[in-house]
């Protein structure tokens, strides 16, 4: 069950007895499992009827026990147990198709399952891990309750999600804003709606965001950034790109080696797939940008070609080399980006 109808059902009132939420993105986990500890029980039955267990400190007899309770003057009762994934005996191992082994070594939840109490809603946040779907304790989970997997983001999904978080709350943003933000921020939606909700805080309803207040209230410079390095290499504009190489240099703390290397690897990765694109027409989402930027790579394919691309991805792997002390001699961090970028440049 996705996202959304999770939600949905859950304000309508149409209870799982079990939520199994698992995956590597923390936000919907954490949406999901707020949203029943706030709104399922009103604040008087919550006393006596709402429980929160951390998986370091309980195993699977524990919340079976808790379970298995009745609520007292309340139609349900929430069992939350958060840190699930650190309970070793929670969903057990698969073994295979013996039915008399599986039988044997079903996991205490798993035998839950088959019958769960109904006046339990019991949730379990089980975050940074996945079960295999193709196994029986997956399957189980599926059949009688909700099994919901929160995934990272890809990178070049987070700018449209940062477009939709903000119509949500009545704000636009411009599109070089928003790619910039994707760049600094990484996938994390954790901290990409903390940074959005906090320049929310500072701005007019319905403004929309600018690069000028993602520099007064996040503090990223809107001139000298990797999105703009991006830009002055794919135009081979040397005097900008050193500019910003030079501000970085002053600036390591805030703007570290391995952070634009990282990024440069991954914008000439595009500008290499944008030259294999058989149908232009569909390039922006073949290399996985936005077609506001499309053009950018169009220039860069223009001025960079395979071949150059191939020999720019050894410097990038040189360059990571010396990063970390190898063949380096003396050179500064600072002094190897400028060398890279010449290189690169030239």
């Amino acid at each position: 069950m996705d996202f959304n109808q999770i939600i949905s059902d859950l304000k309508n009132k149409k209870f799982k007895p079990v939520y199994f939420l698992m995956g590597d993105e923390p936000y919907f986990i954490d949406l999901i499992s707020d949203h029943i500890e706030n709104n399922v029980l009103d604040e008087g039955e919550r006393e006596f009827n709402q429980t929160v267990l951390y998986g370091k400190d309980v195993n699977a007899a524990d919340i079976i026990g808790a379970a298995k309770r009745f609520p007292m003057m309340s139609e349900y009762q929430v069992i939350i147990v958060k840190e699930a994934q650190n309970i070793r005996d929670l969903v057990g191992k698969d073994d295979g198709d013996d039915k008399k082994n599986k039988e044997k070594s079903k996991p205490l939840f798993i035998s839950y399952l088959e019958n769960p109490q109904p006046s339990t809603i019991l949730v379990i946040c089980y975050k940074y891990k996945t079960i295999d779907k193709r196994t029986s304790a997956a399957k189980a989970i599926e059949k009688s309750a909700v099994l919901f997997e929160s995934k990272k983001l890809y990178d070049n999904q987070v700018a449209d999600w940062i477009n939709n978080y903000l119509k949500t709350k009545g704000y636009t943003i411009n599109p070089r804003a928003a790619g910039l933000l994707s760049e600094y921020l990484g996938t994390g939606l954790s901290k990409i709606t903390n940074e959005l909700d906090k320049l929310m805080i500072n701005l007019a309803p319905k403004s929309e965001i600018t690069l000028e207040h993602i520099q007064t209230n996040i503090g990223i410079s809107k001139d000298y950034n990797v999105f703009e390095l991006h830009t002055a290499i794919g135009k081979k504009d040397t005097l900008k790109a050193n500019r910003i190489i030079n501000y970085f240099t002053s600036n390591d703390k805030d703007n570290p080696m391995v952070v634009t290397m990282s990024s440069l690897f991954g914008y000439f990765t595009k500008v290499l797939l944008y030259h294999f694109v058989p149908d232009k027409k569909t390039a922006p989402a073949a290399i996985g940008v936005s077609p506001f930027f499309i053009k950018e790579y169009e220039i860069a394919a223009k001025n960079y070609s395979p071949a150059k691309l191939k020999s720019i991805f050894g410097y990038l792997r040189e360059y990571d080399l010396k990063s970390k002390g190898v063949d380096s001699g003396s050179a500064t961090h600072g002094e190897l980006l400028k060398e890279l970028i010449f290189k690169i440049l030239h």
